[in-house]
């Protein structure tokens, strides 16, 4: 389930391969998953021969991974919300906004190199629980990649803790640094990923 969680929809064979199991093995396993409801399959062709049997994480499989205090979260800040207004929430927030920038900030700024700070940043948020890593695509640009978001039900119930969350990356990773998100789990997509580069970098 964590190969799953953190590469997305796979083949049984190819989940073998990166555990150095056999994909049979991989396979008996996905079908006792399966039973309970924690992993789906799907077949997809690609290019000729027969079409591959894919698998990937149900919603009950994602609600597995910790989403830290979800119900008792929201209650609250619907509570705040409706007793002390919206300005009241967005206080909330702000203050939390500033406590994480001061945290990191405190981490990063022990390197200039953007590699080196996205790493950093990288293990801050893992300790976190977003299961966090960076990557570099084709063309030399960072992609910092979140695989789970602990905080799910309390960022659907007030997105303005992701607006905070990709405005503390841009501060902090620099004003020559462009980030933008590419990914949204909210959106639909499976994790959220944020493209990171210099203007100058190409």
């Amino acid at each position: 389930m964590m190969l799953l969680k953190m590469h997305g929809a796979n083949t049984a064979a190819v989940l073998g391969k990166k555990l150095g199991i056999t994909g049979e093995a991989v396979r008996q396993q996905l079908v006792r998953l399966n039973e309970e409801g924690l992993v789906a399959s799907y077949s997809q062709s690609r290019g000729v021969g027969r079409p591959s049997q894919y698998w990937d994480l149900t919603p009950l499989g994602h609600s597995r991974f910790p989403d830290t205090h979800a119900q008792l979260t929201v209650q609250l800040l619907s509570s705040v919300r409706d007793l002390l207004g919206q300005e009241a929430l967005d206080t909330l927030i702000a203050a939390r906004e500033n406590q994480t920038r001061e945290l990191y900030s405190a981490a990063l700024n022990q390197s200039d190199n953007l590699s080196d700070r996205l790493h950093r940043l990288a293990e801050l948020r893992t300790a976190e629980g977003y299961m966090a890593e960076v990557e570099v695509d084709k063309n030399g640009t960072f992609l910092f990649i979140e695989n789970h978001c602990p905080i799910c039900a309390a960022a659907t119930a007030c997105q303005g803790f992701c607006r905070a969350e990709l405005n503390i990356f841009r501060e902090l990773l620099g004003s020559d640094v462009k980030v933008e998100r590419e990914e949204y789990i909210l959106s639909g997509d499976r994790r959220c990923t944020y493209s990171v580069q210099r203007p100058d970098a190409h």
